[in-house]
């Protein structure tokens, strides 16, 4: 059984540190979110709905700007575009060469 130990422990200090990092990263984030779902119980109804509209807009509008969005969200996006300004119809903009 020691062998098996200590082949298992090799295998986990063969794991490279950025692996452990986003691992201790995802329980902190995980702990964090709990701990203000806790918070957000608290908070009257109407703060909440204003809090989680305007967070949900800011990352809305920023996946229509740079086109970032989730694969599933894209056909979504892809109607909404057209009413929103780009990052790419800005860049388009900035090569137009200036007029007199």
């Amino acid at each position: 059984m020691l062998l098996f130990a200590v082949s298992a422990l090799e295998k986990v200090s063969q794991v490279p540190n950025k692996v452990w990092l986003n691992i201790a990263m995802g329980f902190l984030i995980l702990f964090a979110v709990v701990y203000f779902a806790k918070q957000a119980a608290q908070v009257n109804k109407i703060w909440l709905t204003i809090i989680v509209a305007v967070v949900l807009a800011m990352v809305g509008f920023n996946w229509i700007y740079s086109r970032n969005e989730p694969k599933f969200l894209t056909p979504f996006v892809d109607k909404l575009a057209p009413f929103f300004p780009s990052a790419s119809g800005y860049a388009a903009k900035q090569q137009l060469p200036a007029s007199s």
